[in-house]
This record gives structure tokens, C-alpha cells and sequence, in this order.
């Protein structure tokens, strides 16, 4: 298992550019749950998150992050999404162990629409010294 990374049209528009990021037409498309922005301070790692049931679409429109991720703490990946080097979308299935890491001078956006609402249960979650990854 593994993260999908999905080229994302950014379209040159006079006065200000339009970033897309999700159509129901899209092959990774599981559904509507909920979309939400999440900001991330330069530097700053926000910790090992695992979903059980939601598929994640994670988007970058302002900023750059790097996500980590992992299926059993031993072998990670790592994927940098970047507003304007590397405008993609990452999609996160269910299983896999998140972490991430604000890499903009300022703070970074993140948009994640996933295919479920969020329900405190179906997360696992850990502190970062709990898998051997090096920040």
C-alpha cells in the first residue's frame, strides 16, 4: 500500500491563478466526507496519524510540506507538495501512518477533502520518536 500522487492543473489567470484539486470524475474519487484546511508553521511536525476507514486528498494551494508515510514504521516515503514546485495531490488510503512537516517561511495550507467525516475513533495516533524516520 501505498500514497498516489496526482498531477494537479494550476490554470494562469490574470489577477490570480485557479488551483484545482478534486473532481468526482478523478480515479482516486471515494466520495464526499468532508473538506477542511489545516496551517503548519515552518519547522513544525505535526505527528504519526493512522485512518482506518477515510481515504485522505491532501493539497498544498499555499505553501510547502513534506508528508511521511509508512505501512509498518520500517520503510517510509517521503512526498514534498508545493503550491507553486510541485502542485499534486496526494491521496493517503486507509492504513498507512501520516506525518508531516511545514517547510515554508510562512505558514503553509494544507486541504484535505476525504471521502468520510471525521470520527475520533477510526484514528490511531502516536508521538513522532515512535518510528525511526529522521526529521
Amino acid at each position: 500500500m501505498k500514497p498516489i500522487v496526482t498531477s494537479l492543473r494550476r490554470i494562469d489567470v490574470e489577477g490570480g491563478d485557479v488551483l484545482h484539486a478534486l473532481k468526482s470524475q478523478d480515479k482516486n474519487f471515494r466520495g464526499f466526507g468532508e473538506a477542511y484546511f489545516s496551517l503548519i508553521r515552518k519547522g513544525f511536525i505535526k505527528p504519526w496519524r493512522r485512518h482506518h476507514h477515510a481515504t485522505l486528498n491532501l493539497v498544498v494551494p499555499s505553501g510547502a510540506v513534506r508528508f511521511i508515510t509508512t505501512a509498518k514504521g520500517d520503510i517510509f516515503e517521503e512526498n514534498i507538495l508545493s503550491s507553486q514546485d510541485n502542485f499534486v495531490r496526494l491521496t493517503i488510503p486507509p492504513g498507512l501512518w501520516l506525518a508531516f512537516q511545514g517547510l515554508q517561511k510562512e505558514e503553509s495550507i494544507i486541504l484535505n477533502i476525504s471521502d468520510r467525516a471525521h470520527q475520533g475513533g477510526e484514528v490511531d495516533r502516536c508521538e513522532l520518536n515512535e518510528f525511526s524516520y529522521e526529521w
